[in-house]
């Protein structure tokens, strides 16, 4: 895992990311990571229910439960992490 992770952070710009992405991921494994970031957003926003964001993403609520579960009781963060980073580019 440690070249993947230097592969990850060596990406200077959106461009490079999304080439990088692109030869590593197919295009399911891209639409999937786009709908958990998708899930994660409006989990950690808290205005909708899991069986609303399933229906508006048009996934299983599967994969929001699970989503959910890495959001709240995971000891990584990486979603809390991400999406504060991305709000607070936002609110720049």
């Amino acid at each position: 895992m440690n070249l993947l992770y230097q592969a990850f952070a060596s990406i200077k710009t959106e461009d490079e990311f999304n080439a990088f992405l692109k030869d590593i991921c197919t295009p399911k494994e891209i639409k999937d990571l786009n709908e958990r970031m998708a899930i994660a957003s409006m989990l950690n926003k808290g205005q909708s229910s899991y069986r609303d964001i399933a229906d508006n993403l048009g996934c299983s609520l599967t994969t929001v439960t699970r989503v959910a579960r890495f959001l709240k009781d995971e000891p990584y963060q990486g979603y809390k992490q991400v999406l504060g980073r991305i709000s607070k580019h936002h609110q720049d």
